[in-house]
């Protein structure tokens, strides 16, 4: 099982989809990981070397912001946005959507299950 950033990855799937699982890698950023290392985006990641392993995971930590970094950047952006009192830092502090939603009958998940609610 291959180990990279602290996540381990699953055997079974192609490397493309596996990096995937990544905390900062999506498709787009895989395929391009995987080029620059130049390896095969078809190959199951119980088929990689350990020789093709390292690289990868040089060329992650090397170039890329990922995992824990990557959340707590994530973290101190919303902070900051609270911090200075703009619109979006608002809605964040408040729980509601931040990006133009409509609320009226959606937004259940950023704003929890209803209350006040009789159910019989």
């Amino acid at each position: 099982m291959a180990r990279i950033a602290g996540v381990n990855l699953p055997n079974d799937k192609r490397i493309e989809i596996a990096l995937t699982y990544i905390f900062g890698i999506g498709r787009s950023r895989s395929d391009e990981i995987l080029e620059q290392a130049d390896i095969d985006k078809n190959i199951r990641t119980k088929d990689l070397s350990t020789e093709k392993i390292s690289k990868l995971r040089d060329i992650i930590d090397e170039k890329y912001t990922i995992e824990g970094d990557l959340r707590k950047e994530i973290n101190t952006n919303i902070d900051r946005l609270k911090e200075i009192g703009c619109y979006r830092g608002l809605r964040h502090r408040v729980g509601l959507p931040c990006h133009g939603q409509k609320t009226h009958s959606n937004a259940r998940t950023k704003k929890g299950p209803r209350s006040g609610r009789i159910i019989r």
